[in-house]
């Protein structure tokens, strides 16, 4: 199965292209893909297969696409209820 396994960061986007047997996971391709090992500052907490989420264990197809989600820096809900509390004033 081919396989690719992405990480946006703030400035550019990290993209490995795998080569899996029928059966691997989402967290077979994360391994397998290097990416943990070469950007430590990956905290794996959440993940996806063409932008929905997906629990370590998901089974992948051929040419699905894994991406690596990172924290989010500060809540949208909050950002938005302040952005309108200074449109109203």
């Amino acid at each position: 199965m081919r396989i690719e396994v992405v990480y946006a960061l703030p400035q550019r986007q990290e993209r490995v292209s795998l080569d899996l047997a029928p059966g691997s996971t989402v967290q077979d391709a994360i391994q397998a893909s290097g990416l943990l090992q070469r950007l430590p500052e990956i905290r794996l907490g959440r993940a996806g297969v063409w932008g929905r989420p997906a629990s370590p264990d998901t089974p992948l197809r051929d040419r699905d696409r894994i991406e690596i989600y990172r924290p989010l820096i500060a809540d949208p809900k909050e950002i938005r209820r302040k952005r309108a509390a200074t449109f109203s004033k």
